[in-house]
């Protein structure tokens, strides 16, 4: 049978050099695809407070705006690295943009918080798309000696975005709107698009087949939407709650015990047999719900009590991440020469005293003094945690299940910061209009710092007692670098894993 020209290139070893014209647009596609992501998850929080005042809408409105989002991202985001393997890795890269700028484009025109909400949900499944593509594409197009690089540079073009994410994000709210935080996307889609068409080979894993684990999808992300709208509308202690509450841990029973009879599941439980690995994700959890909860509430803070503007919140974020853009690859190097414990005990015990130092951030907080110690302090515990914490995640399981492993890592993460979200305002004792009030609000952001804190502590704690022995990242004799960059194109098909890349 004839192969057509534009057919996937599934050749074991990808031959495109990094320094080439292909090389380099490959590396803008997939930055371009990843920047809009992460635009949106650092630019949305400094608007908040703005979309509540126009939409005349309640924190449970606030809290659906980042949720929505969280929610259907980290119940789909699995399945978008097992279609990208499946079906074709630009393809669904590319379908993943066109998504999310749509769903950007309905969030910049929502009428009313309903839709606003809507449109959030359907830009979670373009991100569940998009995510994994991105650095599936440099793994399955760039030739190994170069690979390193690229993925080098695509982290940090990508930091650059993040750190100027904020900022970008504050000036908008005060001069354009709101809105624009969300129609950014769409003319970095209307570059990204093309470029990847023209630009990037198709590639897909043919070893890829059959099914995939659709009940697992659906009961995992009913069992978390059941879960979020349980603790956001708590309050009313209607009966709707009580239902929802309980049908979520039902469901969320009934995920598992599909997983584990399914011959091929979303997320295998044997995976789970890694010791460092599960300790690693409890470690997960533990602290991306204290940074959700962390980011969510203190540019509603800075904003609502201490008077600051969009621009001006958004701009305090910036030192945490100038440290984590300047500092990650040197904490990642030393998390390799001692080991992941101390990193992800320490890291975790700096973030917080990060939160601790929140605490001073009330009234007229003034920046230098008040908010600028702690933003510090928390982006060196970041930077101490989140590299090791990474390479520790890869470096657990076989090398063939590496993007696994990421992929659940990130789904873990995800999922960590959507119930801090929705439980936070519960925990602390924050009303439907406490935002509205710099009173209120700064009471009970109190409160909230606190649970914060016990949830860092808590990392710090499962991290000091079950991470043990140093994980190895040399997973053959040429690589250097972390297994997820440099291991064989062939090895996880020879091993017969199903790979989602993270």
């Amino acid at each position: 049978m004839t192969v057509p020209a534009e057919s996937p290139d599934t050749s074991p070893e990808p031959v495109i050099a990094l320094a080439s014209a292909r090389g380099r647009w490959i590396l803008l596609t997939t930055v371009l695809g990843s920047t809009m992501a992460m635009l949106d998850g650092t630019v949305v929080n400094v608007a908040l407070p703005r979309i509540g005042e126009d939409l005349d809408a309640d924190l449970a409105v606030l809290q659906w705006t980042v949720n929505a989002y969280l929610l259907t991202l980290a119940g789909l985001i699995l399945v978008g690295g097992s279609l990208s393997d499946r079906f074709g890795r630009r393809r669904i890269f590319t379908l993943g943009v066109v998504w999310f700028a749509v769903g950007s484009l309905l969030c910049g025109i929502a009428p009313n918080a309903g839709v606003l909400i809507a449109a959030r949900a359907l830009q979670g499944i373009g991100g569940a798309l998009l995510a994994p593509g991105s650095l599936a594409l440099i793994q399955a197009s760039i030739r190994a000696d170069d690979r390193g690089r690229a993925i080098g540079l695509w982290s940090g073009l990508g930091g650059v975005g993040a750190a100027v994410g904020p900022f970008l994000g504050g000036w908008l709210v005060d001069g354009p709107g709101w809105r624009w935080v969300f129609l950014l996307n769409v003319p970095l889609a209307a570059v990204c698009v093309p470029v990847a068409l023209r630009h990037v080979p198709e590639s897909r894993d043919p070893q890829a087949h059959g099914r995939f684990d659709v009940a697992g999808a659906a009961l995992g992300a009913a069992a978390l939407g059941l879960v979020t709208y349980a603790l956001i509308e708590a309050r009313s202690g209607s009966a709707a709650v009580i239902v929802a509450a309980v049908l979520g841990v039902l469901l969320g029973a009934a995920f598992v015990y599909v997983e584990r009879r399914r011959a091929d599941p979303m997320v295998p439980p044997d995976i789970f047999a890694s010791r460092q690995f599960t300790a690693v994700n409890l470690v997960t959890l533990c602290v991306y719900a204290a940074i959700g909860g962390f980011f969510f509430l203190v540019v509603l803070q800075l904003q609502v009590v201490s008077g600051y503007s969009a621009l001006a919140a958004g701009a305090a974020m910036l030192p945490t991440t100038l440290l984590m853009l300047l500092l990650s690859a040197r904490s990642g190097e030393l998390g390799e020469r001692i080991g992941p414990r101390i990193p992800l005990t320490v890291g975790p015990l700096l973030c917080a005293v990060g939160t601790l130092l929140m605490l001073r951030v009330g009234p007229a907080a003034s920046y230098v003094q008040d908010v600028l110690p702690a933003m510090v302090v928390m982006g060196m515990g970041l930077v101490a945690l989140v590299a090791p914490l990474t390479s520790t995640v890869l470096a657990s399981v076989d090398p063939g299940r590496a993007g696994l492993a990421s992929g659940i890592n990130n789904a873990a993460a995800r999922v960590a910061g959507l119930l801090a979200v929705a439980a936070l305002p519960l925990l602390s004792g924050m009303g439907p209009e406490s935002y509205r009030s710099a009173t209120q609000f700064d009471a009970a952001f109190g409160r909230a710092m606190l649970w914060c804190t016990g949830a860092f502590l808590a990392g710090a704690a499962v991290a000091w007692a079950t991470v043990r022995s140093p994980a190895s990242t040399a997973c053959h004799p040429q690589c250097h670098t972390y297994c997820a960059v440099s291991a064989p194109p062939l090895e996880p098909r020879e091993r017969g894993d199903r790979t989602a890349p993270g």
